[in-house]
């Protein structure tokens, strides 16, 4: 199948939406990305907008409801598609969407702090000697799977 992959910058415009489908869970939400271009006297007007409609599954459901909100300046990665359907009147319709791979605040227009979870203890036996990592290698220290928690002000 062929999929359209698209980066698009703006802000959520509506408040985030989980529910399950199929027994997935899922956040979706809107997007709104505005165009300005500027006149011939240097000045600055509204250009072209761009509404889409995102969806997150599997990891990113955690990652988005804990730090994302309407409002938030964003960046969203992913594959989008058109969805059509009929409204209540029966009249068929369709909409832009997009399965997102990423969804991350936009640095440009907000202040972001991320912090690195908590290590936990890690229990030895006595006998065993554990040495520091060169922190020098970064292929010695570890990942987190996951970030704690993601503070956003814009």
């Amino acid at each position: 199948m062929f999929e359209t992959h698209l980066t698009v910058v703006g802000r959520i415009v509506t408040d985030l939406r989980r529910r399950i489908v199929n027994n997935q869970e899922l956040i979706s939400f809107r997007v709104a990305s505005n165009s300005r271009r500027r006149t011939g006297d240097g000045t600055w007007e509204p250009g072209n907008s761009l509404f889409i409609t995102v969806n997150c599954w599997g990891k990113l459901v955690t990652g988005v409801g804990a730090g994302l909100y309407k409002g938030a300046p964003v960046i969203v990665v992913g594959d989008v598609f058109t969805s059509e359907y009929e409204d209540r009147e029966g009249v068929r319709r369709s909409s832009l969407e997009m399965r997102a791979t990423a969804v991350g605040p936009d640095v440009s227009r907000a202040i972001v702090r991320i912090e690195q979870p908590q290590p936990r203890p890690v229990e030895t036996p006595a006998d065993e000697v554990v040495s520091e990592p060169d922190i020098e290698d970064p292929a010695a220290v570890e990942e987190p799977e996951e970030v704690s928690a993601l503070v956003l002000s814009a």
